[in-house]
């Protein structure tokens, strides 16, 4: 004789919070790529935030740059805030493959106003430093694509 019985599963918040936080963990890279990957996340947080403090306190240049986009100052604030928040993210383990992302996307919109809309102005030649930027953080995103994928099954959730 088979014995059936209806059971009821009940999921507490408690519950979703760990099995979040077991599929983050899940997710990490071995110790020696983490150290690499850490080794190349720390100067691209820091290279972030020299860029993104010149644009929110209003630099000659910042001012002038965005001036020639023609969008208005604030994109300069907006892309200011995004690439502070993303070099924070950087240095936050478990939004690091996200912020990586965030900041890929930034630098390939830099990359395109750079070439088409400043092409001939002086700050065209800008490109040569976000395209390697925009890859450096494309690499970080594939790297850490299991963590996002970690972080987006915990977020679901």
């Amino acid at each position: 004789m088979k014995q059936t019985r209806n059971e009821t599963a009940v999921i507490t918040t408690t519950a979703r919070v760990t099995a979040a936080r077991l599929a983050i963990r899940e997710a990490r890279p071995r110790r020696l790529t983490s150290i690499l990957l850490w080794a190349a996340q720390i100067p691209l947080a820091a290279i972030f935030v020299t860029v993104a403090v010149p644009k929110l306190t209003g630099s000659h240049q910042m001012v002038q740059e965005f001036g020639l986009i023609g969008a208005g100052q604030w994109l300069r604030y907006f892309v200011g805030t995004a690439e502070l928040a993303g070099a924070i993210g950087l240095l936050t383990p478990w939004l690091a493959g996200l912020a990586a992302a965030g900041l890929a996307a930034d630098m390939a919109g830099a990359t395109v106003i750079n070439a088409t809309v400043l092409h001939s102005t002086t700050f065209g030649i800008n490109v040569w430093l976000t395209l390697p930027l925009c890859a450096a953080c494309a690499l970080l995103v594939y790297a850490r694509r299991q963590q996002i994928k970690g972080l987006w099954a915990a977020i679901r959730r």
